[in-house]
Formats: structure tokens, C-alpha cells, sequence
């Protein structure tokens, strides 16, 4: 059942003109990006979150992320903006209230719920990367490996390990294999990168070898 959802018309991004906007081509396929509402304690995450914006628009791929503008959210969406991309922000009512909508997205999508937002997020996704979060980051990196795992999508899932944040996730993944709850060819669905530019590149190749 489709995602009922509101559109809300776009800013401006800093850098990037209506004319451009208007103008520019539209990519052919898109990344989701899922990431954390904030900065966190090590400069790294930040720079790689902008590094992620950019590796996607070098790629000339387009953007789906969460819509906010705040931590490494607004850093990845300011960087693939500046960059000349489309980005897709697809926002919760229940955030509205927060004051962390991004203003200056080519698309800005309103839904009712946290649902609904990786349902459509999913939707409009070609492929996830995952930089650092919390919670809500791990909720959205799982349900799409786990959806890969049930055939429900064919779509390259990449874990960026920035300076090793992802360290000990990964241990208790092959954890889960050698204790017998996760097999091996369903722990392959998640691949890994060390940084913004490797993951990229994994999933055009995922890309070129299923096109």
C-alpha cells in the first residue's frame, strides 16, 4: 500500500541556485543514507558524513535520508546538496515540532509516522549506506539487511566503519553466525567500507554486476 505522505515545496540549498535546481538532470538511481541526529564526540564522523555527501554526487547519484538538519544528518545532506545533487528528506510529523526539518532540500516529504519514513525511504532507495548512530540508525540498517535477507529487496547494503565505530556490532555478527542464528550467506547482505568513498564504490559495483 502506498506511503500516504504530504510534498512540501523545497528551499534553496546554500550554493545552489532555483535556475540549477530546475535544470539540472535527475539521477537514475539513489542511496539512502541512514546516520546520526548528532555530531558525535570525534571530528571523524562529521568529516565522513560530508564525505558521503560528496561521494554520492561525484557518483551523480541522488540521496534519501531522514530530512533533518541537524548532526551527521545535516551534514551529509548540506555536503551532497553543495555538490549539485537531488536529496530526498522524508520527515515524521512528530519531528515537525522539534524545529529540525531541513529548509533547502530539493525534496522535502512530510509522512505520519516513523514507519511510514523507512517504508518510503525504502521506496525510493536504490541502496543503503550507514554511517554512525544510535538507535534509530541501527532500527533502519537492520530492517533493510533484514529485508535483503527475505528477498523482500535486492539492494546493496554498506556499513561505513568510521575510525572503527562498528567494531564490536560486527564481532557479535559473526557471533551470531558461529552460535548458529545467522547464516553465513545472510550475514554477507551487509557489506563493509572504511570510508565513504569504498562504499560508494560497492555499490555501483553491486549495481554493475546485477545490471
Amino acid at each position: 500500500m502506498p506511503v500516504k505522505m504530504k510534498t512540501v515545496h523545497p528551499g534553496t540549498a546554500p550554493g545552489y541556485s532555483v535556475a540549477a535546481m530546475n535544470t539540472a538532470n535527475h539521477p537514475s538511481r539513489h542511496l539512502a543514507v541512514y546516520c546520526g541526529s548528532t555530531k558525535g564526540t570525534r571530528p571523524e564522523f562529521m568529516e565522513e558524513a560530508r564525505a558521503l555527501g560528496a561521494a554520492i554526487a561525484a557518483a551523480e547519484l541522488g540521496m534519501v535520508y531522514g530530512g533533518a538538519n541537524v548532526g551527521l544528518m545535516g551534514a551529509v545532506a548540506d555536503a551532497a546538496l553543495d555538490c549539485g545533487t537531488e536529496v530526498y528528506g522524508v520527515l515524521p510529523q512528530v519531528l515537525v515540532e522539534r524545529e529540525i526539518a531541513h529548509p533547502n532540500l530539493t525534496h522535502f516529504e512530510l509522512v505520519d509516522d516513523m514507519h511510514q519514513r523507512k517504508a518510503r525511504m525504502s521506496e525510493l532507495a536504490d541502496g543503503f549506506m550507514v554511517l554512525p548512530g544510535g538507535f534509530g540508525t541501527l532500527d533502519e540498517l537492520f530492517e533493510a539487511v533484514s529485508w535483503s535477507q527475505l528477498g523482500i529487496h535486492s539492494k546493496p547494503c554498506v556499513l561505513i566503519n568510521t575510525v572503527g565505530y562498528w567494531d564490536e556490532l560486527l564481532q557479535f555478527l559473526d557471533t551470531a553466525v558461529s552460535s548458529g542464528f545467522l547464516k553465513a550467506k545472510n550475514r554477507a547482505c551487509l557489506s563493509v567500507a572504511p570510508d565513504a568513498a569504498s562504499a560508494v564504490e560497492l555499490a555501483l559495483e553491486f549495481w554493475r554486476k546485477k545490471d
